[in-house]
């Protein structure tokens, strides 16, 4: 219903009116002309004036001070009509006053507020929205927290920013659709993340959006990508209805496979998904409870209200030089072999010999070879003050000059011909993490006990579950990355802990957990012809179990250690 004009002279606008004589006085009464919009109001009401005759009780009644019962119907016979109308202006009346009394204090507390709206909104985005922002918080913090900044790009109307000022990183901005997303193309060494939080699903062109942010992307950067599941499209709606959600609700819900064709189309690939949030409340922690527990649940699984997503952009790189560490115990009649083999790399290459307590003269060889080869390699060599063969990869890889670098195990097992399709599948931009796979082709000879190979490929499909990647083969002791991405990774083992014995699980771990993509080379594993293996197959399966244990329950159900929070600043870009 509404109305064209309201005028009265009564309730608290009556204190206007000063009564100063015991005549009576008449007042118009206008009342309104109401519209037929709607069915079953009042039709046809014409404006009409009526006069009412008011008498104050006493003269000595001040201002504001009339009361109903002084009020009293002129002369003149009134309709049914006409007493409808009066009742239904005076009810107008009444409810526009009382919707200026709570705006009146609504402004007063907006006044007492020194934030003002913007505090009110705050409290009013607490509760569940807070607890889901900071849980999505924690699960792309588990990666950002090592990258050097955060973009937020395509911040919705209705996003308050909670998430971003949640997610950890040491810098952090946002940019919105008006604004000019800045040039990363020239990062190298950097690591930038651009967090899209729920624009895909309101969005009618993904794959133009994705066009647009590859052009300014560098091999380097990752997209974080927030999506509601196809599946529980109808929650979202619900949730609408019951006044649980706010905001647009969303239009666009993509599968795995349409968003991975989308990607590919646009020159990214999905390095990794996982599904996050299935109940939105804590519950004084069965919420978080569930939300662990849940994404080890066969087929229910699928059932989380959102997932996040990591991509990267498919760009190639230039040749960069390669620094080899070859850890070497008890090899001494590999050792020459080892240079004799090495591949032409077409680049500058440099080879660390690390030498860990050997008996057999391994080091005594490696100084020879130094000397003998230097025209040749640039060639370094350094005694392995701790043990095992992790340490000696950490040794090696501090000691490295160049900017990618590549492990070979000196009994030769992994040919070292092999180096060049390693380095080839960095360069073209397969692969920011290349790994060895031996279980692909027949193995030569007694290359591998029947044992080592069960264990072998029951560590490959339980790390793939656990990082959600998949692997062909964890304990390959080839494997190449940049230096860049070795110094996050060193700071990534330090809040994971160190108690790898071979270094392969302490390497995929992180490289998964940072958005590295993780691709195989295939090789074929040859048999041994110097020495014996170093592995102690139940001691060392133990050790392999346990940090398998570890992973499932800090990465996989998210159980992270704690971790003390510098401040950050959140900049406009």
């Amino acid at each position: 219903m509404e109305f064209a004009a309201i005028e009265q002279f009564h309730g608290e606008d009556a204190s206007a009116i000063h009564v100063g004589t015991t005549a009576p006085y008449r007042l118009p009464l206008v009342v309104a002309t109401m519209e037929p919009r709607r069915r079953g109001k009042i039709r046809g009401a014409k404006k009409r004036v009526t006069n009412v005759e008011m008498t104050p009780t006493s003269q000595t009644q001040g201002p504001g001070q009339a009361q109903e019962n002084d009020v009293e119907p002129s002369d003149g016979p009134q309709t049914a009509a006409d007493r409808e109308a009066v009742a239904q202006a005076e009810r107008v009346a009444r409810d526009s006053l009382a919707a200026r009394r709570v705006a009146h204090r609504r402004g007063v507390a907006a006044h007492r507020d020194p934030q003002g709206p913007k505090s009110m909104a705050k409290k009013k985005a607490s509760g569940w929205r807070n607890y889901v922002n900071a849980f999505l918080a924690g699960e792309i913090s588990a990666m950002t927290r090592y990258y050097d900044r955060v973009i937020q790009w395509l911040p919705r109307e209705d996003d308050s920013g909670q998430l971003l000022a949640a997610v950890e990183a040491p810098r952090k901005e946002s940019v919105g659709r008006d604004e000019p997303f800045p040039d990363l193309t020239h990062e190298r060494d950097q690591r930038t993340a651009v967090l899209i939080n729920g624009a895909f699903n309101h969005d009618f062109d993904i794959q133009a959006l994705l066009l647009h942010l590859k052009a300014k992307l560098a091999r380097t950067a990752r997209v974080v990508v927030v999506l509601y599941n196809p599946y529980l499209r109808w929650a979202y709606y619900l949730a609408n209805r019951l006044g649980i959600r706010q905001g647009d609700l969303p239009s666009t819900f993509v599968t795995r496979v349409d968003l991975q064709n989308i990607a590919k189309v646009a020159g990214f690939e999905i390095v990794r998904q996982r599904l996050a949030v299935y109940c939105p409340w804590r519950l004084l922690g069965l919420g978080t409870l569930i939300n662990r527990v849940m994404p080890l649940v066969p087929l229910a699984r699928w059932l989380s209200l959102t997932s996040v997503v990591v991509l990267r952009p498919l760009v190639p790189s230039s040749q960069q030089g390669i620094s080899c560490v070859i850890p070497a115990r008890n090899e001494r009649g590999n050792i020459e072999n080892a240079l004799k083999r090495f591949p032409d790399l077409g680049r500058e290459a440099e080879i660390i010999f690390v030498e860990g307590h050997s008996t057999d003269g391994t080091w005594d060889e490696i100084v020879r070879v130094s000397t003998t080869y230097r025209d040749q390699f640039r060639i370094l060599a350094v005694q392995q003050p701790g043990k095992g063969k992790a340490d000696a990869v950490r040794l090696g890889f501090a000691h490295a000059r160049e900017e990618l670098l590549v492990i070979l195990d000196a009994d030769l097992t992994m040919p070292p011909e092999m180096l060049a399709r390693f380095a080839f599948a960095y360069d073209q931009g397969h692969g920011d993490f290349i790994n060895g796979s031996r279980l692909v082709y027949p193995m030569e000879g007694a290359a591998m006990r029947f044992l080592n190979r069960m264990g072998n490929i029951f560590f490959a499909k339980m790390l793939s579950a656990v990082l959600d990647v998949r692997l062909g083969d964890s304990l390959c002791g080839t494997k190449l990355l940049t230096k860049r991405d070795y110094e996050r990774i060193v700071a990534w083992r330090k809040d994971f802990g160190e108690f790898d014995p071979f270094g392969d699980f302490e390497l995929l771990f992180p490289a998964a957990e940072l958005g590295l993509e993780i691709v195989d080379v295939p090789v074929r594993y040859l048999a041994r012809t110097y020495g014996e293996t170093n592995i102690q197959r139940f001691r060392h399966g133990l050790q392999l179990l346990k940090m398998t244990w570890v992973g499932l329950v800090r990465i996989k159900m998210g159980f992270r250690k704690k971790r003390v929070r510098s401040a950050d600043t959140i900049e406009k870009a």
